[in-house]
């Protein structure tokens, strides 16, 4: 069954949002005559339930190992019989990817559900919280936060909330990721990007730094050559796809970055070798795109 991503400001009431979905789906289950329905299961996954302190955001590191507690805890439960809901920020786009990649390899279907109260609200809402981040903490994850966005595959189906809607669109959310009447699982096809194995391949990691660096190099030496332009065409040699860059020319630091955030989703799930190139272009298409 599905992966349902929270994601919003902090103090947005992401957990209210997530408390409104599970009382309405756990009635549909109830409820149900459908044999596999009876048997779906909701596991809610979030920072507290984790026992991860609001003070894991105000370093870089600490962050990076919550978001792979996280993740752990997400694939431990994923599966084609339950509805994960994951209650977090989920504020960083590669990490929705790297979670809809998950979700991908198991064949289940996910969405991003965004709680769209505004920053202003959230201050309000923080400054009478019981469990407050630090001021600081709380406007640099505002500060950083990627908003989803439906035109990429990994945000998509994308469900916004308003802070004035009293619910959230049960039935629209229940038909994308079950079904309208459940008889039938949503399955989702892996692809190349998504199949996760174990690496076999002898020098799988080296080629994958490699041929990043590869890749990042024909971008930066397209750049040298055409000064302040953005917008253009790269070729690859050994690809039948393009680089599409965007009309603001990226810098080598947020190229790196991209390179980096590829190479730590694959770095565990070997790729086969001949398509590490295709499918960082793709990566780095989309990327462009947001």
């Amino acid at each position: 069954m599905p992966l349902i991503l929270i994601s919003g400001y902090p103090s947005s009431g992401k957990t209210h949002r997530t408390t409104q979905l599970i009382a309405n789906f756990t009635t549909r289950i109830n409820h149900s005559n459908t044999p596999r329905i009876q048997r779906l299961t909701i596991h809610h996954i979030s920072d507290d339930a984790l026992s991860l302190p609001r003070t894991v955001y105000a370093t870089a590191r600490s962050e990076k190992d919550a978001r792979a507690t996280l993740s752990s805890a997400i694939k431990r439960v994923l599966t084609r019989d339950t509805i994960v809901i994951a209650d977090a920020p989920n504020y960083i786009k590669g990490f929705r990817y790297q979670l809809y990649c998950e979700a991908k390899a198991v064949q289940t279907p996910s969405c991003v559900v965004h709680v769209g109260t505004s920053a202003e609200k959230c201050r309000e809402l923080h400054a009478s919280s019981t469990n407050p981040y630090e001021n600081e903490v709380f406007e640099n994850l505002i500060f950083r936060y990627e908003e989803p966005n439906g035109m990429n595959r990994w945000d998509s189906p994308l469900f916004t909330i308003p802070f004035e809607d009293p619910d959230p669109p049960y039935d629209e959310i229940w038909e994308a990721m079950v079904g309208s009447d459940g008889s039938k699982p949503k399955v989702v096809r892996p692809n190349a990007a998504t199949v996760l194995k174990p690496a076999a391949e002898q020098n799988y990691l080296y080629e994958l730094d490699r041929t990043t660096s590869e890749v990042i190099g024909l971008i930066t030496a397209w750049l040298g050559d055409h000064p302040g332009e953005g917008g253009g065409e790269v070729s690859v040699q050994g690809s039948e796809q393009t680089i599409s860059l965007p009309l603001n020319a990226p810098s080598l630091p947020q190229l790196q970055r991209l390179r980096r955030q590829f190479i730590g989703l694959n770095r565990q799930h070997s790729l086969s070798k001949s398509r590490i190139r295709d499918l960082f272009v793709d990566y780095l298409n989309d990327s462009f795109q947001t």
